[in-house]
């Protein structure tokens, strides 16, 4: 029977790159591993070696590098497995691994981003309070939070994979396994499945970067009171590179998400090309944009590899 369902042991991932870019997207992708390897790693290492970065803000820093690295180590190291080697063979189990850390690594990410946001605020808008309101038991619980909200919304995806039957083809057409190409090589159609995507990554997303907005938007009447020129040019310069990353963070990923679900299918390359933007790129900007602009990070650094003491006045 030609929709006879199969059991699948594994799949294989037919990385949809044309050959004259696969050079190209070789040297792309080692690179932003390299880096995002160097600078994260770089950030986890200073923040737990210097007692001084011992603080709320710095446990926040550490701990979106770790998730950048274990982002970074899910995804790429296999993509370039299967570009450079052939070897777009993934086992089952493995398979609905990848897929798993991915999704709740998104959610932890853009859970994380909103709560340092909202760090950011309190520590602009309310000074005076901050080391009350913002503790160190307050700034772990949160984090244990959203690891515990990232599995909770993880769960139904994982359900919902295991129950998908397979009678076409195990072939994923993307770099990586993602539930989306699970849903659309598979033979069961239920609705449900890319109906629950777009309504969580809405809900999540959308939750998520207004939080952030709301908070930026409070940092920036905070700002504008601010006297001095330079103190104002730095805050705005602060606030726009933020959000820089933000953006290079939801909105591929919000649109990778939403429009399969919303029944718009796209191209392998065009999903190949935002999912690198989304999931690849902020982890390479993240240490720049968030640590290496932090004159007390930047300080620790240069100590960890010079060995000089430096006065912290001088930054």
């Amino acid at each position: 029977m030609p929709n006879a369902t199969v059991t699948v042991s594994e799949f294989i991932l037919h990385c949809a790159i044309e050959t004259d870019k696969m050079t190209f997207t070789i040297v792309a992708l080692a690179f932003i591993y390299l880096v995002s390897l160097f600078g994260n790693l770089m950030v986890i290492t200073v923040v737990i070696m210097n007692p001084h970065l011992q603080s709320p803000m710095f446990f926040y820093i550490g701990t979106l590098a770790v998730i950048d690295v274990v982002n970074s180590s899910n995804l790429i190291p296999r993509m370039l497995a299967v570009l450079l080697f052939k070897a777009a063979t993934v086992p089952y189990g493995p398979c609905l691994l990848q897929l798993s850390v991915v999704y709740h690594l998104g959610l932890a990410e853009s859970f994380l981003l909103s709560l340092m946001a909202c760090d950011r605020y309190v520590a602009v808008v309310y000074p005076l309070r901050y080391p009350s309101i913002v503790t160190k038991k307050t700034v772990w619980f949160s984090i244990l939070l959203v690891n515990i909200f990232s599995a909770a919304i993880l769960t139904p995806y994982m359900v919902f994979a295991t129950e998908l039957s397979f009678c076409r083809s195990n072939v994923l057409p993307y770099c990586f396994c993602d539930f989306v190409t699970m849903v659309h090589v598979s033979c069961t159609e239920d609705p449900r499945h890319l109906t629950l995507l777009s309504s969580t990554t809405i809900i999540t997303g959308v939750g998520t970067l207004g939080v952030i907005l709301l908070s930026y938007g409070r940092i920036v009447v905070a700002a504008m009171k601010i006297s001095s020129a330079e103190g104002k040019k730095k805050a705005f310069s602060t606030l726009l590179t933020h959000l820089l990353v933000v953006c290079l963070f939801y909105f591929p990923l919000m649109t990778s998400y939403i429009l399969p679900g919303i029944g718009v299918q796209l191209s392998a390359e065009a999903y190949n090309v935002l999912v690198i933007i989304a999931i690849m790129v902020p982890p390479m900007m993240n240490p720049i944009i968030y640590s290496f602009r932090n004159k007390e990070i930047k300080g620790s650094i240069y100590r960890l590899w010079t060995g000089k003491r430096v006065d912290p006045d001088s930054h």
